[in-house]
């Protein structure tokens, strides 16, 4: 049995996507981010910091979304959102799913908090060079990765529909709303991800 831990106002909903999009057999838990001190003390049995998302699957935790991202699309390989190691799209994947929660996340909080950074000095980049290398990049290819929808754009479709949607702090770039018009013809989006984070501004 896999058990996703998440919350529908978190990143969370992203995996709950993926495992959609997998037709994966699943459970999903609920866990309660908004007490005085966040989840309850007792989700550290499955996250260290009391994050979300996080699985259980056959017995093992899994944390961090893109390793649960990579993890899930190896494991449920019947719809081929992970490109074959041999496959050359198997690099920008494993490379955007990473980037995604390791860049653009670190990135998009700074930029929502306020917090005045030195790119030199913290491991992810400048806000616009972020926003400037997405964009460059779904210039050049339909989707994150290449010419084919894949695990790692559940990640970054949930990314700019959250930062340009329900935040507004992602800037409407006409590449990312073509993006997104693709994304949203998928039923799991439909299903999962705007039910649950309906568009609130124009785009």
């Amino acid at each position: 049995m896999l058990t996703l831990y998440y919350h529908p106002e978190s990143r969370g909903l992203a995996t709950l996507w993926l495992l959609e999009e997998l037709e994966a057999d699943y459970q999903a838990k609920i866990v309660e981010l908004r007490g005085p001190t966040g989840a309850p003390e007792s989700y550290r049995a499955i996250h260290p910091h009391k994050k979300v998302p996080a699985i259980v699957h056959e017995g093992v935790t899994i944390i961090e979304r893109s390793a649960i991202s990579i993890y899930l699309a190896d494991r449920f390989p019947k719809k081929g959102l992970a490109p074959a190691i041999d496959d050359p799209m198997r690099g920008p994947y494993l490379a955007w799913t990473i980037y995604n929660s390791g860049v653009l996340d670190p990135a998009l909080s700074a930029t929502v908090l306020g917090w005045d950074y030195d790119p030199a000095r913290v491991p992810f980049g400048a806000w616009d060079e972020v926003v400037s290398y997405v964009e460059r990049t779904l210039t050049e290819t339909p989707y994150i990765a290449g010419d084919r929808f894949t695990a790692a754009d559940t990640q970054m479709a949930s990314s700019l529909h959250w930062g340009i949607n329900l935040l507004g702090k992602i800037p409407p770039k006409p590449i990312f709303k073509e993006y997104l018009a693709r994304i949203a013809e998928r039923p799991a989006f439909q299903k999962v991800v705007l039910q649950s984070q309906p568009i609130k501004a124009a785009v």
